[in-house]
């Protein structure tokens, strides 16, 4: 099941196992069962403290990683590969005794938590956002008797994917009811589970000093511009709602100078790490509502009711996936509509589906969703698509693909419960058509995430943050960088820059209006 190099990996990590640690499978004759009973035969040779024992359960196949003698711990249910193998590795780790890379005030937290709180997450294989919600609920429950887990790979399960109604991944349920969908870290669970955190979060942010600089966004600009200003050596804070931002999104990454090839929940751990390593005030999942100026002195405000103070800020909220704004796209946001190929193109196996828009990331969804899809049929507002040439081409050679160009998209509809299918004028005639699809799959571009400044800075009719060659915006002692500013390129590697040249340019602020007169 695993080849040379990854049992070595495994070996090597499975030595810091404290304790040991029992598989418990439920199998039967089926292929699937065949590749788990693989799988985990390879992960008990990988360390002799770890067994392996046959025992049913209502899912084959599935597995429970578990300490010897108890009846609880993390189950999966599938064959953990692909982004999740990793989940797979942690919960070894993490039941196992090993301790886990999180704060000690949040998982004591967790231990603290009343139960029983039993989860289930139907996740893909393909999908770059279910690790993160997958190994946090599974921390959970190797921290605390009172918690169960089981990762469901839908795949495996069509059944009972279909049964809950899920068209998009992660899908969290509580104790059988609707929890989350989506991206969720450790800490925003948490927090939904515990009412109360959210205001020891704001009394703890109040009560901080002002800073030098406080950087406001956690992706490539922001993270780099904290990086640069803790080098200097002055009170640094970095706030964010979520740290790596829309990198997150990003299945793969070709183009970032000395790195040939990355995913973006890897550059975004890593952006963190590389924050964590600082001297930087990090305060994630926390959303900024306003930014003022008060007796000389910017002030922050958030959503939790905190104010953070600063003498400088670098603004570099990014932006966020552009909605249609037609009938029936909030309705069946999540039931069918969806904004992420890679993580619920495998949901849509065989059915027929939708792209809107034309550009990069439209026709790469389209190419994509190809390949897994029944047909795919792309809409494009403008007389021809925006895509590079070579995209274009691939797209065309494709079968099961139509390209319908000026069209304006003008509603999705279903039947109460699902996407059944999507409405559009043709720009050419007038004339209305619908196409009959179960999934549509919304790319046309993004919007600056710069609500928060209305009225603070000024922005361009489409809402960007207008700055100079220094990233000085119209506020004095207010910079911006990234994908929220009039930089003609929302790339990562621009932002990066953008986000050092900003945190320098405030450094030389700092500098200038602290000489006396």
């Amino acid at each position: 099941m695993l080849d040379a190099t990854l049992k070595a990996q495994l070996a090597a990590y499975l030595e810091r196992l404290v304790k040991p640690v029992e598989l418990v499978a439920s199998l039967d004759s089926s292929p699937a069962s065949a590749r788990t009973r693989e799988l985990l035969a390879d992960v008990a040779a990988a360390s002799p403290k770890v067994t392996v024992r046959e025992s049913p359960d209502p899912r084959v196949p599935s597995f429970l990683v578990t300490t010897p003698g108890e009846d609880s711990g993390v189950r999966f249910a599938g064959v953990p590969m692909g982004h999740e193998f990793t989940s797979l590795v942690l919960a070894l780790l993490h039941v196992g005794g090993h301790p886990a890379k999180e704060d000690a005030a949040l998982l004591e937290q967790v231990r603290g938590l009343s139960g029983p709180l039993h989860f289930e997450t139907y996740f893909s294989l393909t999908c770059q956002n279910c690790p993160d919600v997958v190994q946090a609920l599974n921390l959970m429950s190797a921290l605390n008797p009172g918690i169960t887990h089981t990762a469901i790979e839908g795949g495996a399960f069509p059944a009972e994917v279909s049964s809950h109604g899920i068209l998009s991944v992660p899908a969290v349920f509580l104790n059988g009811e609707p929890f989350g969908q989506g991206r969720m870290e450790l800490a925003e669970i948490v927090g939904k589970l515990d009412a109360g955190s959210s205001d020891r979060d704001a009394e703890a942010m109040a009560a901080r000093d002002a800073f030098d600089v406080l950087v406001v966004g956690g992706g490539p600009a922001g993270a780099t511009a904290a990086i640069y200003a803790a080098r200097k050596g002055i009170r640094t804070g970095l706030v964010a709602d979520r740290l790596g931002g829309q990198v997150l999104d990003t299945a793969g990454i070709e183009n970032f100078p000395s790195v040939p090839r990355t995913e973006g929940t890897h550059l975004g751990a890593a952006l963190e790490q590389h924050i964590r390593a600082y001297e930087v005030d990090l305060m994630p999942r926390q959303r900024a509502v306003s930014l003022t100026r008060e007796d000389g002195r910017l002030e922050v405000g958030f959503e939790n009711g905190a104010v953070l103070r600063a003498r400088t800020v670098v603004v570099a909220s990014g932006a966020r996936w552009r909605n249609l704004g037609v009938p029936g796209e909030e309705e069946y946001r999540n039931q069918g509509v969806t904004y992420c190929p890679h993580c619920d193109g495998p949901l849509f196996k065989g059915k027929a589906t939708a792209v809107v828009g034309g550009g990069n990331s439209g026709v790469e969804a389209a190419i994509d969703l190809a390949g897994i899809t029944a047909h795919v049929t792309l809409l494009e507002f403008g007389p021809a698509l925006q895509a590079d040439e070579v995209l274009v081409r691939k797209l065309h050679s494709l079968p099961n693909v139509t390209v319908v160009l000026s069209a304006q998209t003008t509603e999705i509809v279903g039947d109460g419960r699902k996407v059944t299918g999507l409405r559009y004028t043709s720009r050419a005639d007038g004339l209305s058509h619908e196409v009959p699809v179960e999934g549509v799959f919304v790319q046309i571009g993004l919007l600056p995430n710069t609500d928060w400044v209305r009225g603070a800075v000024a922005l361009t009719p489409h809402g960007e943050i207008e700055i100079d060659a220094h990233g000085r915006t119209s506020l004095e002692g207010v910079f911006a960088a990234g994908d929220c500013t009039t930089v003609p390129y929302k790339q990562i590697v621009a932002a990066a820059g953008d986000g050092a040249k900003a945190a320098l340019s405030a450094f030389d602020h700092l500098i200038r209006s602290s000489v006396p007169a």
